[in-house]
């Protein structure tokens, strides 16, 4: 272990198998927190993930959850509580991409995206709040494209993650008084496998930003455990966007 400013804690990290959320749940162990994660088709990738936390002399777990099964989904924070003992942090990292114009995009697309990007943090949101005191934090993967919707085929997609900025903030106002924090953090483009920096769209990705590259998954997980640790303990109701200067 690398750090101890999350000693104690416990995180429970959606769609944490790859991407993004591994690098997550990652750099969460990294700083001393117990990491449960989810995954859905990819048991030997999630098994890594874990593997490598303990073998950094961290806790981990891993839960197989489908971010469209709403039981499944209450199932995973009930696990992470019985596995690891208590549940301080959620991430709600797990998301789909569908990218069709209006004229062309299926109300089954559609839906699903509202069901796997929207109705999933909240159905983890509610269940996590229930186990969680004084320094919760419930901290949701959105995107620069809730903010600005910079190409066609974005309709289900950025919908789906402006509407995740409302009930963020409606979160906060809910959990506040218990001294439980939400924010969003918004990524703009991010070299994954469902995004390679080498990938065809890359180059039009590029050409909008203030500094023409691709950010890391790590540089997104450090901005989300600022966002889990003590420092940022009066940030509540906050969308923060990691963009390399994308939108501004």
């Amino acid at each position: 272990m690398t750090n101890t400013r999350l000693n104690g804690k416990v995180a429970l990290v959606t769609g944490g198998s790859r991407g993004i959320g591994a690098a997550i749940a990652r750099k969460l162990a990294a700083d001393g927190a117990a990491v449960a994660l989810t995954y859905v088709n990819s048991p030997d990738k999630a098994r890594q993930i874990v593997a490598g936390i303990e073998a950094a002399g961290g806790r981990a777990v891993a839960i197989q959850a489908d971010n469209r099964d709403a039981v499944a989904i209450e199932k995973s924070v009930a696990e992470t509580v019985s596995s690891l003992g208590r549940l301080d942090i959620l991430v709600n990292s797990a998301g789909i991409w569908r990218a069709e114009p209006i004229d062309s995009l299926s109300l089954a697309d559609f839906d699903e995206s509202m069901e796997v990007n929207l109705r999933a943090p909240f159905v983890a949101s509610k269940a996590a709040a229930v186990h969680m005191g004084e320094g919760g934090r419930i901290i949701s993967i959105g995107s620069n494209l809730a903010e600005r919707v910079t190409d066609e085929g974005l309709t289900a997609y950025s919908t789906s993650k402006a509407a995740l900025v409302g009930l963020t903030r409606a979160l906060a106002r809910d959990l506040g008084g218990r001294g439980i924090t939400a924010n969003v953090v918004h990524p703009g483009s991010t070299n994954t496998d469902m995004n390679p920096a080498d990938g065809p769209y890359a180059e039009n990705q590029r050409q909008k930003m203030a500094m023409p590259r691709f950010g890391d998954a790590e540089e997104i997980a450090g901005l989300v455990a600022w966002l889990a640790g003590p420092e940022s303990r009066f940030v509540t109701g906050a969308a923060l966007t990691i963009d390399g200067g994308a939108n501004a």
